[in-house]
């Protein structure tokens, strides 16, 4: 069995304040620090081989601390970044870009996200992170754990894109929590006929 960790990162004061961050490099705050303190010794204790992030700084400074105590220097890669939101909502609460940018807003409500200047679509996460993710998972060994940390909207849209699941399934997971974790397993099973393939195990385990 293989399997493969992917974790948000743990929470920044625009978390705690409702304001989208996309691309933005806002770093953790005091209880996003005791967050990934509190995580890191979990996930070393599944003994991990490889360790990749986000080079967002919230989830870069997460992987450091869960590389601290797995004695791996985690590989920052800019396409497991989360979602780019564009500049217009970057930084503001929902209320604020609604009054702000109104016509956007409405945009987004009506899911028509091409008329919002430099916001990506699920399309676009995807073509850059899907790849990623299908390399790290394929360089896991059998009998080995990689651990991959990212953020919560693009974790909800690709692993379920990874996992063949279908159309827009991401909307049935709840929200992964700050350093929340997935865990997916490859492994062969009675019910895909004795095929090896990639399952989830988990959606948003915490540390105690």
């Amino acid at each position: 069995m293989r399997r493969l960790v992917l974790l948000r990162h743990g929470r920044t004061a625009w978390n705690d304040t409702g304001r989208a961050q996309g691309h933005a490099d806002v770093p953790l705050d005091d209880v996003g620090e005791a967050q990934a303190k509190a995580v890191a010794p979990v996930i070393a204790a599944l003994e991990p081989v490889a360790l990749w992030s986000s080079d967002l700084a919230r989830a870069a400074a997460t992987a450091r601390a869960v590389g601290a105590e797995c004695d791996l220097e985690p590989v920052l890669d800019p396409r497991l970044r989360e979602f780019d939101v564009g500049p217009h909502r970057t930084g503001l609460t929902t209320d604020e870009y609604a009054a702000a940018h109104p016509r956007e807003h409405a945009a987004l409500l009506a899911g028509d996200i091409a008329a919002i200047p430099g916001r990506e679509t699920t399309d676009d996460l995807l073509e850059r992170f899907l790849p990623a993710l299908t390399s790290y998972a394929d360089g896991v060994g059998d009998g080995q754990t990689g651990v991959l940390v990212s953020h919560g909207a693009a974790l909800r849209v690709a692993v379920p894109a990874f996992l063949g699941w279908g159309d827009a399934p991401g909307e049935g997971l709840a929200v992964l929590a700050n350093c929340g974790w997935v865990e997916l397993v490859h492994s062969a099973s009675v019910w895909t006929g004795g095929e090896a393939r990639w399952r989830m195990d988990a959606w948003n385990r915490v540390a105690p």
